[in-house]
């Protein structure tokens, strides 16, 4: 195994032991030696690649965004628009274990931005990745012909203020709101908009 590969590999492992940790007990209360134990490494490694507990967290932060839009993304190009978003959609709620996981990383971002500025600034940042993640899918079914035309900036803003709304709840375990009756709820506003059916597709 190459130098350059080996690299790569602590570097995702520290990432994903960070991602693990700050979502169970908080960024507050993480020291980087829990993360080097967590991901098998010395903490001397762990400092020579994240020399700030802040700069492991919002290199956590952006890693798991990362994560997710590969896999969502694998087809962009030959699936259909409408499935496409969707998978985006349901990405973009606390929909299983993992997703949870990255929500509760949000929710210590959207705590340490209120008493950071950089953080914040960084936040901001990571809504504009998502914003143009969600518009981007857009634009494609509107250039298919598959989505109708609309205002893609508008319904981009949308759907993910709808889906931190419904996805506070949900991690909140509100009775009232599951994941399912929240992706259903935002795709009737998404299916509106861009003239399709209420049902959300699969694949």
């Amino acid at each position: 195994m190459s130098t350059k590969v080996r690299t790569a590999d602590t570097r995702e492992r520290i990432l994903s032991a960070a991602c693990e940790a700050i979502a169970e007990i908080g960024f507050e209360k993480i020291r980087m030696r829990m993360v080097a134990e967590r991901a098998g490494v010395s903490t001397a490694l762990l400092h020579y690649h994240f020399d700030t507990r802040e700069k492991l967290f919002t290199e956590a932060m952006t890693h798991s965004f990362a994560n997710t839009a590969v896999d969502v993304e694998r087809d962009a190009e030959t699936a259909p628009a409408a499935v496409v978003l969707a998978r985006i959609l349901r990405n973009l709620l606390p929909t299983d274990p993992e997703l949870q996981q990255d929500w509760r990383l949000w929710q210590e971002l959207w705590v340490r931005s209120l008493r950071d500025e950089t953080t914040r600034a960084f936040a901001v940042d990571l809504y504009g990745q998502l914003h143009a993640w969600v518009a981007g899918a857009v634009r494609r079914g509107i250039a298919s012909g598959e989505f109708a035309e609309t205002d893609v900036d508008e319904l981009s803003t949308l759907v993910l203020s709808l889906s931190d709304g419904y996805g506070i709840r949900v991690m909140l375990r509100d009775p009232t709101v599951t994941a399912d009756t929240a992706l259903s709820s935002i795709w009737r506003h998404i299916a509106a908009a861009l003239g399709l059916p209420d049902t959300v597709p699969t694949g």
